[in-house]
């Protein structure tokens, strides 16, 4: 059985992606659900951001022109509030968090949502989800 996923991304994102990737190298997202930066998906170096022990590993998004899947990370209490949310990571103009990669690019990357189905929230309701732990 598949599960269904937690997240995903658009076309507009995987490009940005890319260049980010072959700029700086692999990258990783962390979505703490904070005020100002923090309400937007930031996006570091894979590792550059210390993943703590109750953060929750969402997805890992796959995209073919990059050698690496960028993991997408949220703290425990926010995937309390978006347990029941596939997201989707999406790019527009505009300034983005100061410390997020795509700042100079004058991008912002943020995040599109909507419920799980009964039958995907069926599948993913009990499914353990791994930590930073």
């Amino acid at each position: 059985m598949t599960l269904p996923s937690r997240v995903d991304y658009t076309r507009e994102a995987a490009v940005l992606l890319t260049k980010l990737s072959a700029i700086n190298g692999p990258l990783m997202f962390h979505q703490s659900g904070g005020c100002c930066d923090g309400s937007s998906p930031m996006c570091y170096l894979k590792g550059e951001f210390r993943v703590g022990a109750s953060d929750v590993l969402i997805g890992e998004l796959v995209i073919a022109e990059m050698s690496e899947p960028v993991q997408v990370w949220m703290s425990a209490t926010q995937f309390e509030y978006w347990k029941h949310t596939h997201l989707t990571i999406d790019v527009v103009d505009g300034r983005g968090g100061g410390f997020s990669l795509e700042s100079p690019e004058g991008k912002r990357f943020l995040i599109r949502s909507r419920l799980f189905t009964d039958e995907e929230w069926e599948l993913l309701e009990n499914s353990p989800v791994k930590t930073g732990a």
